[in-house]
């Protein structure tokens, strides 16, 4: 059955018209247009299609489209600026060898974009969980945890220089 459903998508109010028995993959993909979002394994296990819905990082390969239907999806396509600057998780994967081949790299800056918003200061350990769901054969993993780990020192520099103006002027 064909149904017309409304959502955000990265950062766009769209309305389109869907199939019951489409994923988000499939509806992104093939009928979007935006292949950042890879099909992997198609069964939730490797991660290449993880998207973030409502903030969530989640597997669009086995996530409905009908069941965005009125929410926010952010894709590897949304994530920099308009005029093109990277989003400095993207740069930190660039600058730190996070990226290899780049066919799991979406999926793993995405679920460390969604991890970050919700935990700014994540640990290794919390870097990991977050990333356990996404599969990379070519980096082994040191270098994806080294790039999201460059983005939470960053973000502490930057909240210590917030914290030591705000003492030095009160």
């Amino acid at each position: 059955m064909s149904r017309e459903i409304k959502l955000m998508l990265n950062g766009n109010q769209i309305f389109v018209a869907i199939e019951d028995n489409w994923t988000l993959l499939y509806l992104l993909r093939e009928k979007l247009g935006l292949t950042g979002v890879k099909e992997g394994c198609g069964q939730g296990e490797c991660g290449a299609c993880t998207v973030i819905v409502d903030g969530l990082a989640v597997n669009s390969c086995i996530y409905f489209a009908v069941e965005v239907d009125g929410k926010d999806v952010l894709t590897i396509e949304g994530l920099a600026a308009a005029d093109g600057t990277l989003h400095p998780l993207q740069k930190s994967f660039v600058e730190n060898g996070g990226i290899q081949c780049g066919f799991c790299t979406p999926g793993m800056i995405l679920s460390a974009k969604a991890l970050l918003d919700e935990n700014p200061q994540a640990t290794e350990a919390d870097i990991k969980q977050a990333l356990a769901g996404n599969l990379c054969r070519c980096t082994g993993y040191v270098q994806i945890v080294e790039s999201v780990e460059a983005v939470v020192d960053k973000s502490s520099e930057d909240i210590n220089v917030v914290v030591r103006e705000t003492g030095e002027s009160g």
